[in-house]
């Protein structure tokens, strides 16, 4: 197979991007190994990080579109786990908890009144937190998480549903129960991503698609470091990953360090509070 290759865009692509405000945000259950339902959980502070992070993205050209907050869903925070979209068809998520349900019906409500094709799932699957888009690699590739929360027979659906070939991958660490805690898409072809959170398979898999890859270590994955958003130039990373930022510097990027400690209290960083709109 033929390395992708590419050059670092000089300026990151405009996006869209879809959050929630955590003015509901508490850590009841545990239902991951980073909530304690014991350890108090700071509202304010969490909003003012939140919106932070909302700022970060806005001035660097991007726009956000906002989720409305229901008192009962205090995860509704983490709207990358709500749905998966490519060109305007939504593959809608099935949560593997109950107490996160009805968070698959607020996304599936905004995405009909924004009119896009919305495919309700059958399988269990958490949205973009297991999926990961590269439209530039091997002709537009899905990596798809499973091992945690999404069924590998969701893979299988959702490449019928967006017509991209899906490249299913092992996590077999519970610290890293989402692939976008373990992979990050850095670019249309390049990824970052930590190989330990994967199964050996898994490992060889992902060297072979990307060769060039950003390798991070443990001590970076469990800063969350893994959990950015990126555009293709600008990486807006947790501000306790200084290795990753590091790494992603050297590599060519620009990270972008936003504080987010209050919303790790429910096992999320970045990327887990940022879907995004591709229209």
């Amino acid at each position: 197979m033929v390395p992708v290759t590419h050059v670092r865009a000089a300026a990151g692509q405009p996006r869209t991007y879809l959050m929630c405000p955590p003015e509901h945000f508490a850590v009841e259950y545990a239902i991951n190994p980073w909530m304690n339902p014991q350890l108090p959980v700071d509202t304010e502070l969490a909003v003012k990080q939140w919106e932070g992070l909302r700022e970060t993205l806005t001035g660097i050209g991007h726009q956000v579109r906002l989720l409305p907050a229901r008192a009962d869903l205090p995860d509704m925070v983490y709207a990358a786990n709500g749905a998966f979209s490519v060109d305007r068809t939504v593959f809608g998520a099935r949560f593997t908890y109950p107490q996160r349900a009805a968070e698959a019906i607020a996304h599936r409500e905004f995405y009909e009144v924004l009119g896009w094709r919305y495919v309700r799932p059958t399988e269990t699957n958490e949205g973009e937190g297991d999926f990961a888009y590269l439209p530039g690699a091997y002709g537009g590739t899905i990596l798809a998480g499973y091992g945690f929360r999404t069924d590998p027979d969701a893979h299988r659906r959702l490449q019928e549903t967006l017509s991209r070939p899906v490249v299913s991958l092992r996590l077999v660490d519970p610290h890293f129960y989402h692939l976008d805690s373990a992979l990050a898409a850095l670019d249309d072809e390049a990824v970052a991503y930590y190989p330990q959170a994967f199964s050996p398979a898994s490992q060889r898999v992902l060297r072979q698609l990307f060769p060039g890859a950003v390798i991070a270590d443990r001590s970076d994955a469990l800063a969350f470091g893994l959990n950015l958003i990126s555009d293709g130039r600008h990486v807006v990373v947790n501000s306790e990953a200084i290795g990753m930022a590091d790494k992603l510097a050297a590599a060519g990027y620009q990270p972008l360090l936003v504080e987010f400690t209050e919303l790790h209290k429910g096992g999320g960083s970045v990327k887990c509070c940022v879907a995004e709109l591709r229209g």
